[in-house]
């Protein structure tokens, strides 16, 4: 599969990354559509099937091509193989990603706060770090990064509330309005400790890119947490494409 083939993926599948990418120079295009391609596979393998065994099934796929020695039989195998190769220390974080799915499978609520916490780490932050480092990032860049990834994946998950529900299950520990906002908050503290340390970020900027949503998401949560439940957790057109291009040309989010 050719780096175009990932991209168009992305695109049908995750158009918010995609456009992220797509304001990043082309190098780094090149870098992170695979990941992102990759991210995305992973994401779909415990929803595809009603089957636990079947989703297991794929979720150990990946985790065998992340240590195969040559590209297996799947579109995304070569981009990833080749990434993997220039990038060794992808395989660790890309491991303890498809572990984390693993909750997804099980469709049990979480079982704490904790529990969710460590969820958003592993799926979310450990991404954006995964993006960073393939763009280069320096190692002591890796607390900001996480941050940043862990902010704009509860920001992701929160949308992502009704349509879980709507599945008979439960997103939240409590979808409680106070506890919704104790998120919110907990997100943005987050973002703080990113934006404190962004201009060290160098080379792997574009990276933060992904994350381009997460401050005005986390703000209407926090501002009216009901916005979570009913659906309406949303940037309109103007703002979305306004909030990306000013990332894109100062590095601020």
């Amino acid at each position: 599969m050719t780096i175009d083939a990932c991209a168009s993926l992305v695109q049908r599948g995750d158009p918010d990354r995609f456009a992220a990418v797509m304001a990043a120079p082309p190098a780094a295009r090149a870098r992170l559509f695979p990941l992102y391609a990759f991210n995305l596979e992973v994401a779909r393998a415990p929803w595809v099937t009603e089957q636990p065994l079947i989703a297991e099934m794929r979720l150990q796929f990946w985790r065998d091509m992340l240590t195969s020695a040559k590209p297996r039989a799947h579109e995304v195998a070569g981009p990833l193989h080749a990434l993997l190769q220039d990038t060794p220390a992808l395989v660790p974080l890309l491991d303890d990603l498809i572990e984390a799915r693993r909750h997804d499978i099980t469709r049990e609520p979480f079982a704490s706060d904790t529990a969710f916490d460590a969820y958003i780490e592993a799926t979310s932050a450990t991404l954006l770090w995964s993006a960073a480092l393939t763009l280069g990032a320096a190692p002591e860049t890796e607390t900001a990064f996480r941050a940043l990834g862990w902010a704009s994946g509860l920001a992701n998950y929160l949308r992502a509330v009704p349509a879980l529900t709507a599945r008979n299950l439960q997103p939240l520990v409590s979808p409680d309005p106070k506890a919704v906002r104790i998120l919110a908050a907990e997100g943005i503290n987050h973002l703080t400790i990113a934006r404190h340390q962004r201009r060290s970020f160098g080379k792997a900027a574009p990276a933060a890119f992904a994350a381009w949503q997460a401050g005005s998401l986390l703000k209407q949560a926090y501002d009216n947490p009901t916005r979570v439940a009913e659906g309406t957790l949303e940037l309109s057109e103007f703002a979305r494409r306004g909030s990306l291009v000013w990332m894109a040309l100062t590095g601020r989010f």
